[in-house]
């Protein structure tokens, strides 16, 4: 009998552990997603400031601004560009 409760505390010890080792695993996969979507943000902040940059002063700018009032369907993004705002009835639902 006494090893009998032995190896039961011996199976909660190790699902224990199993339990510490999950919970340390989803922390490393939730730091790692997280540095992911920091770095993905960063590299479309630089890619943005690098073509507006290169359009300053460039004609191309009135050519992508134009691809852009097709794109762009929130206001608030389309205001950034100062392109005309949709109304209620042709913009798209923002789900935001």
């Amino acid at each position: 009998m006494n090893t009998e409760l032995s190896k039961l505390s011996q199976l909660e010890k190790l699902k224990r552990q199993k339990e510490i080792i999950e919970a340390r695993i989803q922390q490393a996969e939730a730091r790692h997603k997280q540095r992911e979507r920091k770095e993905d943000t960063r590299r479309k902040i630089l890619l943005g400031a690098y073509f507006l940059e290169k359009l300053k002063n460039d004609a191309m700018f009135e050519s992508i601004k134009g691809e852009l009032d097709s794109f762009l369907t929130r206001n608030s993004d389309r205001k950034l560009f100062g392109l005309s705002m949709l109304d209620n009835e042709t913009a798209f639902l923002d789900p935001k």
